[in-house]
């Protein structure tokens, strides 16, 4: 099994930030930034690097900007 899940002590997390409003397209990219738990413009959230939330911020990704901030310091 090549297996895509990773032990939780090697995930990296990711920091995401809204750079755009979400107001003027779909319903459906507001609900999406939403579900990242971003509020307004200039917030930063930092989130595990998962499938599922690459997922959601190529949804969005004319909305958003992706910082990769490592994972646990060695």
């Amino acid at each position: 099994m090549g297996g895509l899940t990773m032990p939780e002590a090697t995930r990296q997390t990711i920091k995401v930030t809204l750079v755009r409003s979400p107001i003027g397209f779909d319903k459906r990219q507001a609900a999406v930034v939403r579900g990242l738990g971003l509020r307004r413009l200039r917030h930063t959230v930092e989130l595990k690097d998962t499938p599922s939330i690459r997922g959601m911020i190529h949804k969005v990704r004319h909305l958003v900007e992706v910082d990769t901030a490592g994972g646990p310091q060695a």
